[in-house]
């Protein structure tokens, strides 16, 4: 099997639910059920991209069909050559009193990113109410005080927090990308790593909650009962998953290797909405898909 890398950018504010909540929050998104952290279900990805399939990679019916599987109608017949793991949070955008915004994350979380792309980086040791910071960070707000939402942290800059800055900042803005270089100083300028605890409380107090009604049409006034609340990731926060790529499986696809098919899904950038909530322009995503020599065989 051979293994791509995936990372996922929101646009839009994105909301993959799971259904009714029974917390305060009526329609909760997706976490992990050890750690809570939010993710994205390799089903939901691997059911849009299979839609977009056609259009965004120019693939004929054979080749979805010999990727993805067959239609639900003809199902037991063989199953597809792609399995796509769940989308990871790695970079969870934090309002900051100095520079906007902060891109966190945190040890616990480059370590599985690490292991994921086989990278040979440090991991910044950030614990108790110490952040690590890139050099010339915009985040500090006096001194070495960093003022994330209602915390405040000592925020110490240094080299291995940098290579991680860039790193990410090349991941995600690759050669060729519109405004590839400011977008890069960006977020070198604004990556934070936090301490683990700090991190999983603002994982869960951080997202993005929205109030919503429904009007009646004649009395133009609220609905019984027509009053939500959704919880959404905000805007820009960034997740990254492995997509697996097996030989193929069905019959008339000529024994294809894994090599082969893997080349039908180029290195690059698309554009997909995914989750729920579409037409209020939820869900808007870049998804980059990495070189399939940069994955590693399995």
């Amino acid at each position: 099997m051979q293994a791509r890398t995936y990372h996922i950018q929101a646009l839009t504010a994105l909301h993959i639910g799971t259904g009714q909540g029974v917390g305060v929050v009526d329609l909760p998104i997706a976490r992990a059920k050890a750690t809570n952290l939010p993710q994205i279900p390799g089903s939901a990805i691997k059911g849009v991209l299979r839609d977009e399939a056609a259009a965004q990679y120019n693939l004929n019916h054979s080749d979805i069909r010999t990727l993805f599987g067959p239609d639900s109608s003809d199902a037991d017949s063989h199953a597809g050559a792609l399995a796509f793991g769940d989308a990871h949070l790695l970079l969870l955008p934090v309002r900051s009193f100095a520079g906007t915004v902060a891109y966190a994350t945190c040890p616990f979380i480059l370590r599985r990113y690490a292991r994921d792309l086989g990278l040979d980086l440090a991991i910044p040791n950030a614990r108790e109410e110490t952040a690590y910071l890139p050099q010339s960070s915009l985040l500090h707000v006096e001194g070495d005080k960093v003022a994330l939402e209602d915390l405040d942290l000592n925020g110490v800059e240094d080299n291995t927090t940098t290579a991680w800055a860039q790193h990410l900042s090349q991941a995600l803005y690759p050669d060729g990308t519109p405004q590839a270089t400011e977008w890069r100083q960006s977020l070198t300028q604004r990556l934070i790593v936090l301490p683990d605890d700090i991190y999983s409380y603002l994982a869960d107090t951080a997202t993005e909650i929205r109030t919503r009604i429904r009007i009646n049409r004649d009395t133009r006034i609220v609905q019984d009962g027509a009053l939500w609340t959704e919880e959404n990731l905000p805007a820009e926060t960034v997740l990254w998953g492995i997509i697996g790529i097996s030989d193929a499986r069905n019959r008339d696809s000529n024994h294809k290797k894994a090599a082969e098919l893997s080349v039908l899904l180029p290195e690059g950038e698309i554009t997909l909405q995914l989750g729920g909530k579409h037409t209020v322009g939820r869900g808007f995503c870049r998804l980059l898909l990495a070189h399939p020599g940069t994955g590693e065989n399995v």
